[in-house]
């Protein structure tokens, strides 16, 4: 048996990152519309670790909490069929506003923008408004109801058995659509 090293706590997100068609383009939706301030970024001329001629802007948006949100505006490497919306499913951001006031401001100043933003959608612990990007990503809005934490808290206490319950009800579809090994936890194309 494999001796593991112990785990030093994530201290939080650095940045997540997507690729974006166009960074001015980006900066206007997230800038302009969201009202996140100082975007700014570096150019480098090849990818790190292959070496690759591919020059790309990285792109960062400071949060409020200090973490980042980052693109990468690399046309050279770009398919255009990226850009096409993505499921919400397969790819979202989630933004937390404090309170259902200021998701609704949002919400109205998104729209002010000619920009569509649906719901809000409760979920029953955090209520939501939803839009895309330039880059045909999702972006979520939301605020966490009075009682988020303790509905959390309470599906934290049985997850187990609610993880355990997904798995047998879900396992066979899944072996069937990605094959056994794709989805074993100790499979090396997990690790690779």
């Amino acid at each position: 048996m494999t001796e593991h090293v112990k785990a030093r706590p994530i201290k939080g997100v650095h940045h997540a990152a997507y690729r974006c068609r166009d960074a001015e383009q980006t900066i206007w939706f997230y800038s302009d519309v969201l009202g996140l301030v100082d975007p700014t970024g570096v150019v480098i001329e090849t990818v790190p670790g292959s070496g690759d001629d591919d020059p790309y802007l990285h792109l960062f948006f400071r949060m409020g909490n200090g973490e980042f949100l980052a693109f990468f505006d690399a046309p050279g490497s770009a398919d255009p069929e990226w850009f096409a919306r993505k499921e919400s499913f397969d790819m979202h951001w989630a933004f937390e506003v404090d309170s259902e006031d200021d998701l609704l401001a949002m919400q109205e100043r998104i729209q002010s923008f000619g920009v569509s933003a649906l719901g809000p959608v409760d979920h029953g612990f955090v209520r939501s408004v939803y839009m895309y990007d330039p880059n045909g990503i999702q972006v979520e809005l939301t605020y966490r109801m009075k009682d988020h934490d303790a509905i959390l808290d309470n599906e934290t206490k049985k997850f187990d058995t609610t993880l355990a319950e997904w798995s047998r009800r879900t396992r066979a579809m899944k072996e069937a659509k990605f094959g056994a090994e794709a989805i074993d936890r100790r499979s090396r194309s997990v690790a690779a």
